[in-house]
């Protein structure tokens, strides 16, 4: 990739990450160019061409590895130039990456590597709002599982651009003991004492309903403690029971217009479904400069 700012991100790409990208795009091409792009066999296969990629709206960058992922992938005859880098705010009609290189090539990439781009970078601005809008308390604000097929590790990257953090990546790598986990187990404690015996270095969080299931999680020993739709005053509540003793976690209903509000209650984490789900696609537009 080349790059007319430094090639470092603000943070780090974890490595899990890295390594899903190349399949990842493998099979988006895949399902958009199938057996070729029969369109871009009208333009001489000798013709070169630069584009510019525009943003027609506010938003924060994520996603430019698997832009260059795609015209890699695509034979690599398109050098992708970046003007902003992932984790980078930048406002309305930016010039955000610049590819110059054979025409088709450009043409058969530009939407795969568009669609990447908006929705990641629809994810990162999310977040970012989000993550404003709780400057100042000490709250984490996690996603969760509720991630567009396919694109699980992408989006969960594209939370940490826009300044929030992971919850568990998937099924594999923590425990979280919901209703129907604690039913089948036949309780709170049953349900911690399995976990621990399977997996003991794994992470154990446990959700409750109300304070009888917070005092049997708390005697567990477990890691977090979510509160699932608790009240503002019930939440208040149970930081001052907990006294630090565990981690919190608030979760349930939360938005935009809440966020604020069950910050300043004092839990540790929030998780938002939202970051993920929730999300509406950037606005871009690829257009042909020469």
């Amino acid at each position: 990739m080349s790059q007319d700012k430094p090639s470092a991100m603000p943070m780090p790409m974890p490595e899990w990450v890295r390594a899903d990208i190349p399949e990842t795009v493998s099979r988006a091409l895949q399902e958009d160019v199938g057996s070729g792009d029969i369109t871009a066999e009208l333009i001489p296969a000798d013709d070169h061409a630069e584009a510019r990629v525009i943003t027609r709206e506010p938003m924060t960058l994520a996603g430019s590895a698997w832009v260059d992922e795609v015209f890699q992938q695509l034979g690599g005859s398109v050098l992708v130039q970046w003007h902003a880098q992932d984790g980078e705010q930048v406002p309305a009609d930016t010039a955000l990456f610049t590819l110059q290189g054979r025409t088709r090539a450009i043409l058969t990439g530009e939407r795969t590597a568009l669609n990447f781009l908006q929705t990641l970078s629809a994810t990162a601005t999310q977040a970012r709002d989000y993550a404003d809008k709780v400057a100042g308390t000490g709250v984490t604000l996690l996603d969760t599982r509720k991630t567009l097929p396919g694109l699980r590790t992408a989006q969960k990257y594209a939370v940490t651009c826009g300044g929030c953090a992971n919850h568990r990546i998937g099924l594999y790598d923590a425990f979280l003991l919901k209703e129907n986990h604690i039913a089948a187990c036949g309780s709170i404690t049953g349900a911690v004492e399995k976990a621990r015996a399977l997996y003991p270095q794994r992470w154990v969080e446990v959700e409750v309903e109300n304070f009888a299931e917070l005092e049997d999680a708390l005697a567990t020993g477990c890691d977090v403690i979510m509160l699932d739709n608790f009240s503002l005053d019930d939440l208040r509540r149970a930081v001052k029971h907990v006294a630090g003793k565990v981690k919190l976690e608030a979760s349930g209903g939360i938005d935009d217009t809440t966020l604020r509000s069950v910050a300043e209650t004092g839990v540790d984490y929030i998780s938002i479904g939202g970051l993920t789900k929730h999300v509406r696609a950037i606005d871009l537009s690829l257009r042909l400069v020469s």
